[in-house]
């Protein structure tokens, strides 16, 4: 794929949509015989309550769990029988579904697809079973450092009228109030074809792929649901705010700071993407590996993530140090933020993180999973079906410059959020 000849674009995906709505995208790939589905649709925790959250998690998980014509293990005994995988969860913009199965077995992947989309019964007994499975892992996760920093510094970072301030996963406190009612009237409100997307990759003729869609969901009608809602405007950090989360008995902390970084549609995200490698990704996790861990030996782990959604998610670097470390490593962090933001990335440094991500590409896209999730991140966030064939083409062609330029947007050492969990208050 290293010439673009073969890489997934107009060309050679077949993009319909249906007369709901429904977009469908199809790549014929007859590398190995079995076939990956992936989709999404607009029913994430954007849709609730802070009282209620969770809810959408929650009734994602519970559609597997039984429908009107099948209950939990009719449902799992005909995957098992084919040998298939089946998923769905929920994040904060969509709930997301995912399969894989035998190319011969397409039509039936698809109609448990639809089966527990389109009609789920959230039964008492396996509903509560899976509550209580959340629940425990709520509980395991209020010991666990890294959990919780990141919980402090998405909670100090976005105001509670946001919903990234919130948990797509609920909390120990709103979990236990959602009853199956709230779960069936969420579903009844928020699912339909409106905003669906359906990936399907491997070895499949794409018109009858198409087909097998069309016969279970293209009649799907949902006018009750609500348009997207717009995600309130959002001010970076004025100045440094520092927030600890003591958690006695441990022998760690975790650290995670960071700022408001890029949506994944902003104009310079490939330019902060690659300042980021630089930072936190590149190698031994880019400069701050380096010096942080490599060289002064101050953390057990340490990097840098944007996440780059639909909406401006954060910018963070995330450390695991002993307790006695804490304020050496957020100084060496802010040092190598302060020179991201003042020193242009040398030539070299440019150079090869430009030929890590495109060199990269092509192993993204060597199974059916990888090209299905390139070929829906591309409808999802709108980049245009022909993303992959100039992708080359667009990260050799940022400068020095534009990352400087990027990273002097985003990053002000003096206005971070420095969440701390561990040992000590």
């Amino acid at each position: 794929m290293s010439n673009g000849i073969s890489l997934p674009g107009p060309h050679n995906i077949t993009r319909v949509e249906l007369e709901n709505g429904i977009v469908v995208l199809v790549y014929e790939n007859d590398a190995a015989q079995s076939v990956v589905i992936g989709g999404s649709l607009a029913a994430g925790s954007l849709y609730e309550t802070p009282a209620q959250s969770g809810l959408a998690a929650l009734t994602a998980s519970a559609l597997m769990r039984g429908t009107h014509s099948r209950d939990f293990n009719a449902i799992h005994t005909a995957l098992e029988d084919i040998g298939a995988d089946l998923d769905v969860g929920a994040g904060v913009h969509q709930t997301s579904f995912s399969g894989k199965a035998l190319a011969e077995d397409l039509p039936t992947l698809i109609e448990l697809l639809a089966d527990v989309l389109r009609h789920p019964a959230f039964p008492q007994a396996p509903v509560e079973r899976l509550r209580g499975e959340i629940l425990t892992g709520l509980q395991y996760r209020q010991q666990d450092t890294r959990y919780r920093a990141n919980r402090a510094f998405q909670e100090a970072l976005y105001p509670d009228s946001h919903p990234y301030h919130y948990s797509s996963r609920g909390t120990l406190d709103t979990l236990p109030r959602l009853t199956t009612a709230d779960l069936a009237q969420f579903h009844t409100r928020h699912y339909g074809p409106r905003g669906m997307v359906i990936t399907i990759v491997g070895a499949v003729q794409a018109a009858d792929a198409v087909s097998i869609v069309r016969q279970h969901l293209s009649d799907w009608r949902n006018p009750d649901q609500p348009p997207v809602p717009a995600l309130p405007a959002l001010r970076p950090p004025q100045e440094t705010r520092r927030v600890s989360v003591p958690i006695p008995g441990k022998t760690q902390s975790d650290i995670v700071m960071g700022t408001i970084g890029p949506a994944r549609k902003a104009e310079d995200y490939r330019a902060a993407a690659l300042v980021n490698s630089v930072l936190g990704q590149f190698g031994m996790m880019g400069r701050i590996g380096d010096e942080v861990r490599e060289k002064q030996g101050l953390a057990y782990y340490a990097y840098s993530g944007i996440e780059g959604g639909h909406g401006p998610g954060p910018w963070s670097v995330n450390a695991g140090v002993n307790p006695a470390n804490v304020d050496k490593a957020v100084n060496s962090i802010l040092h190598e933020i302060e020179r991201i933001i003042t020193e242009p990335v040398s030539a070299e440094d440019l150079s090869d993180n430009q030929s890590y991500f495109t060199g990269h590409l092509p192993l993204q896209l060597e199974s059916n999973e990888g090209l299905a999730a390139s070929i829906m991140h591309m409808e999802t966030y709108q980049l245009g079906l022909d993303n992959l064939l100039l992708f080359r083409s667009r990260i050799m062609a940022l400068r020095q410059e534009d990352l400087l330029a990027a990273a002097r947007n985003y990053l002000n050492p003096q206005a971070l959020i420095i969440a701390v969990a561990g040992p000590e208050a």
